[in-house]
This record gives C-alpha cells, structure tokens and sequence, in this order.
C-alpha cells in the first residue's frame, strides 16, 4: 500500500480508517521549508557579517555554524517525518487528525462543535495545488493541511451539509419539546 491510499490504524475499541497525504503535500512541505531555512540562514549570515566577522569572535561563529548545520538538518528531515506522520479521519462524529515532528499531536473535534468551515490556500499551496480546511469550533481552530484542492472542497462540502443535518436535527427536537 503507498502513501496515496488509505491506511488504517486501531485506537480504543473500534477501528479509525486515516487518510494519508498526497506526493504534492511533500513537496510543498520541503519547498516552504528551503523558504524558511534560506531565509533563516540569510539572518544568520547577516548578524556574522555586521557584528560578528569583523571582531573575529569564534565562540559566536561556532554558534553561527551550528544554528546553520540545525537549520540546514531541520529543511531536510522535518517534511519527511511530518509527511509521514500526518494522517487525518473524517467520520459522520468526528475530524481526527494527527500530525507533528518531534511532538506528535492528535486533534479530535466532534462536527457537531464546528461553527465555521473554511478553504484556504496560501503561496506554496496555490504552486503545489493544494489547500487547507480550517474548522472553528468554540475551543478554536483545527486544520487539515495539504490537501488536494479537489479533496479539500470534497471535505468542506461534506462537513457543511453533516453540520446542516444535525442543526436540521437539534431544531426538530426542539420544536417537539
């Protein structure tokens, strides 16, 4: 079974079924973080160039080196791991995800809670082709990151008619009462 396709891991009593990402999330997880990296390195160069090269200061250059070396690892490393690690289930109760790198953190939001649904896509995302489902709930926000476009509308089409049920469904108790 590849990465593309569905796999399931058992919790509790009953079986969760997770979805994994798509190829396009890795890139897009690699490409915002040689972003993210250059940039820091660029910071890093900047600070030696103006305070540090010209005292020749060697215990900060090697603090330099191996804030550079950390920086250069962490673009390397972390999109493998959280590409991954990030999974997400989408059931007629509840949004389970569970993503991280070094912490791993699982969200589980009941779709009854959810207020607000939202797509949404920034720079890396629209390049890639992927998007994002933001939910609110009272608590806050969770996100299902990098999604395919497609499959980011597929889910906040669903969540947004599963809300209208249950509100359909609270009314008419209520209005029986």
């Amino acid at each position: 079974m590849n990465t593309e396709q569905m796999s399931s891991e058992k919790y509790g009593a009953g079986n969760i079924s997770y979805e994994k990402l798509s190829r396009k999330a890795l890139y897009c997880m690699y490409a915002s973080g040689i972003v993210t990296g250059a940039v820091l390195l660029f910071i890093i160069g900047a600070v030696n160039w103006f305070w540090l090269v010209p005292e020749k200061i060697a215990v900060g250059q090697w603090i330099s080196a191996g804030l550079a070396a950390l920086i250069l690892l962490d673009v390397l490393v972390s999109p493998y791991f959280r590409y991954h690690r990030y999974r997400y289930s989408i059931n007629d109760e509840c949004i389970d995800i569970v993503e991280g790198y070094l912490f791993v953190k699982r969200n589980i939001v009941p779709i009854e809670r959810l207020h607000k649904l939202q797509t949404a896509k920034g720079p890396f995302d629209q390049f890639f082709k992927v998007a994002k489902v933001v939910v609110t709930t009272g608590g806050g926000d969770v996100t299902i990151s990098f999604l395919e476009e497609e499959k980011a509308e597929q889910i906040a089409d669903s969540l947004r008619r599963r809300i209208n049920e249950i509100v359909t469904e609270q009314r008419a108790e209520n209005g029986n009462r």
